[in-house]
């Protein structure tokens, strides 16, 4: 599938879908570990996306999207998520701006401009147990794909792998932010949540863009 427009449109869709037969699933880390709202603000936020596709003029860019996703989550996602994820959006429809179509350097500007706009809100570092986790070493795997003449498809592909692991990495991690950070030791032991769906949105990209 070409990265375009129909692809950030379809990717959005996929992320809604991925996160609806995962809510409950995020709620269950977010419990052991947090307030336990996560999966249910996360889904309502993308059920509420899909609304707004709709409406989306002829002539979108990925960067319309994007934004679009941004300003709808910071609205309706409860919690540190809807800052967190919306921030994330908006930053990547900055970096990607009007282009039409995302090559590989878009790719990996559009993943770093994400993380970094997490960062810039939520001050994390990668180790503090938080979606950093995730995000960073998808960041770093894309940039080494692009790096070696890796394809649109490859790049994401690298980055959810990245993603995935990065999530199972903070399991045995003490959060140092956030609600969990309250728990010290007691952390330990169980996956951040916002990883988790960090891990689900990026998978969301690669599929779609592989055509799964």
């Amino acid at each position: 599938m070409s990265v375009d427009v129909a692809w950030v449109v379809a990717w959005m869709k996929r992320s809604a879908q991925v996160i609806s037969e995962h809510r409950v699933e995020l709620i269950t880390l977010d419990r052991e570990i947090g307030d336990g709202d996560h999966g249910e603000n996360m889904d309502r936020g993308f059920q509420a996306v899909l609304t707004k596709l709709d409406d989306l003029p002829a002539a979108a860019t990925p960067g319309d999207v994007l934004k679009l996703v941004a300003t709808t989550l910071i609205s309706t996602v409860g919690g540190a998520a809807g800052p967190l994820y919306g921030t994330a959006y908006l930053k990547a429809s900055g970096a990607v701006g009007a282009e039409t179509a995302l090559d590989g350097a878009a790719l990996v500007a559009l993943l770093t401009a994400a993380r970094d706009g997490i960062v810039l809100r939520g001050k994390a570092e990668p180790g503090d147990k938080t979606m950093i986790d995730a995000w960073t070493p998808a960041v770093v795997a894309a940039e080494t794909a692009q790096s070696s003449g890796a394809g649109e498809t490859e790049i994401l592909a690298a980055a959810a792998a990245a993603a995935e692991a990065g999530a199972v990495a903070t399991e045995p991690l003490v959060a140092r932010k956030g609600r969990a950070s309250y728990l010290g030791e007691r952390a330990i032991g169980h996956r951040d949540p916002g990883a988790q769906s960090t891990a689900l949105l990026l998978r969301a990209a690669a599929d779609v863009a592989a055509g799964a």
